[in-house]
């Protein structure tokens, strides 16, 4: 008898041992575990070793507060019936550790699936109301103009659940293939546009450059020869007055010598006649060589000198 009641008290406290070992629960970090009592709520273990009551408490989810990623593709249509494929990359995490935002987060949907199906389907229609006001080349344009919206219509539901967005990403946003192909001659005859009118620009600024450049030559020009002109003037002036003043003196001298003045007339005349011949393009020069000849050409020339004397007396 006594050994059958010393083996009821060992396996009283084997038991008790063995239960008491079972409500030990160890939480990771960076998770909590949410404890529940006959299917209700408890209350919340948080990361290291906890006591469960055994046989009365369990743990019914361990929830993660780290930061969650998500891959979305889907599709779009824009008011003018382009159609649009989106890959997105979604970024979340829970709010905090509180009790009433655990509670969202465990209670609030059956499971992770039933949840990320939920925010799924709510950023696609986020995007698809925000695609459909707009059209197919205000698209990739307004890639930052989308993730606002989105952002502010899933951050009121995501809240509601226990969550928080972290940030979207639009990774790719593609069209059908004949739009693509369509964009893309759009965009090499802008580009072709553009180099054209760029060509025309600089040829037009070289043309303008070649045309200043003649034009300060032909002035650089222009000014030289009006200085070479004066400078010949000015010399062919000194010349005849140099010339002028050696003549007076000559016709002094040949005065006071008793000769006539008329030669030096016939010697600017000779001189005249051998410059012609050496200089005048043509290669027959005609004189009247007679004694009459010479007699009536220094008559002229003695008239144009007492002309001259005349002149200058007036």
């Amino acid at each position: 008898m006594e050994f059958f009641v010393g083996a009821f008290f060992f396996f009283i406290i084997v038991f008790v041992l063995v239960l008491l070992f079972a409500g030990f629960r160890s939480v990771a970090q960076g998770n909590v575990a949410v404890v529940t009592m006959f299917g209700k709520y408890r209350r919340i273990l948080y990361p290291g070793l906890n006591l469960l009551i055994p046989l009365v408490e369990r743990i019914q989810r361990t929830i993660s507060v780290q930061n969650r990623s998500m891959e979305l593709s889907f599709q779009a249509i824009t008011i003018d019936q382009a159609n649009v494929y989106f890959k997105a990359m979604l970024l979340y995490s829970v709010i905090d550790q509180r009790e009433e935002t655990i509670l969202n987060v465990a209670f609030k949907f059956i499971n992770e699936t039933n949840f990320a199906q939920a925010m799924v389907r709510t950023v696609e229609g986020a995007v698809r109301s925000f695609v459909a006001t707009k059209r197919q080349p205000e698209i990739l344009i307004l890639r930052g103009e989308i993730v606002t919206s989105v952002k502010e219509h899933l951050d009121e539901h995501l809240e509601a659940w226990g969550y928080h967005l972290i940030d979207l990403q639009m990774n790719d946003i593609v069209f059908d293939s004949p739009v693509m192909e369509s964009m893309a001659r759009v965009v090499a005859s802008q580009n072709a546009l553009s180099a054209a009118e760029n060509e025309g620009r600089a040829l037009l600024i070289t043309k303008t450059r070649q045309a200043e450049a003649e034009g300060n030559a032909i002035r650089i020009a222009a000014e030289a020869e009006r200085e070479a002109q004066r400078l010949r003037g000015e010399g062919i002036a000194l010349f005849r007055e140099a010339a002028g003043r050696g003549m007076s003196l000559a016709a002094k001298e040949m005065e006071a010598a008793g000769m006539s003045t008329s030669f030096i007339l016939f010697q600017m005349w000779t001189e005249s006649i051998r410059h012609m011949s050496e200089h005048a393009p043509g290669n027959i020069l005609f004189l009247d060589g007679s004694p009459q000849g010479m007699d009536r050409t220094m008559q002229q020339l003695m008239a144009l000198q007492a002309g001259e004397k005349s002149l200058r007396k007036m």
